[in-house]
């Protein structure tokens, strides 16, 4: 029997969460992250904030890896000062998930950023952010929709030929790309959508946008085929 290959998503430390009597410190992740591995066929095992140092171990017993969106990154990561409409920073979620970043492009192991994940990954490689753009995140708390258009030729044009509507909940987005990363996706205001590498530096993607939301199970898949 084959084993589906394991896949390590990321997850939030938020400071008080309530379930039954508790209300106490923890981790937590959108189940959306989860199911959609389940789906496309994988296991997910759910990685918790970290020393940094220990992240190329825990790459080491992935098959493939996936930075959840979430907190905004914080602007001193690239080097930029904090705009006044830049969420409170996460600084050990920041420091883990660019250590996984660098983990698994070291390693090879394939990687998929979602939102947060995907900026992660643009800073993690020189790149910087803008702090705020109107008409991603329509109503505070609701996912909203746009369509995206893939550039032919890309990984995410290969895996999503056409243009589709995608969930969308983002107010930042790639500003100058880091070293190597090719926009491979954008919405109509011109905003990149999608980033990767160059397949002969592995197989690394980064979507704006929020699969684990819609029905479309395409990049997931994607993934999993990949790490398996």
């Amino acid at each position: 029997m084959t084993v589906p290959p394991l896949i390590g998503v990321s997850t939030y430390l938020e400071s008080g969460a309530r379930w039954g009597v508790w209300e106490l410190e923890a981790v937590l992740l959108p189940a959306g992250y989860p199911r959609l591995v389940q789906r496309a066929g994988g296991l997910a095992c759910l990685l918790p904030p970290d020393a940094p140092g220990r992240a190329a171990a825990a790459v080491a017993r992935l098959d493939g890896l996936v930075i959840a969106g979430g907190p905004d990154v914080d602007p001193a990561r690239y080097g930029a000062e904090r705009s006044p409409r830049t969420g409170p920073p996460a600084p050990e979620r920041d420091a883990w998930e660019l250590a996984l970043i660098e983990a698994a492009l070291a390693a090879g192991v394939p990687l998929l950023g979602i939102c947060r994940g995907m900026q992660l990954l643009n800073v993690a490689l020189g790149g910087t952010l803008v702090q705020h753009l109107d008409g991603h995140a329509e109503v505070v708390g609701v996912f909203g929709g746009h369509p995206v258009k893939p550039v032919p030729g890309t990984l995410y044009g290969g895996i999503v030929p056409e243009e589709v509507m995608v969930p969308t909940y983002h107010h930042q987005a790639v500003d100058r790309l880091g070293a190597g990363l090719v926009p491979s996706a954008h919405a109509a205001d011109g905003t990149v959508e999608a980033v990767e590498l160059p397949a002969d530096r592995g197989w690394a993607l980064g979507v704006q946008w929020h699969p684990e939301m819609g029905e479309d199970p395409r990049v997931m898949r994607a993934l999993i085929t990949a790490a398996s």
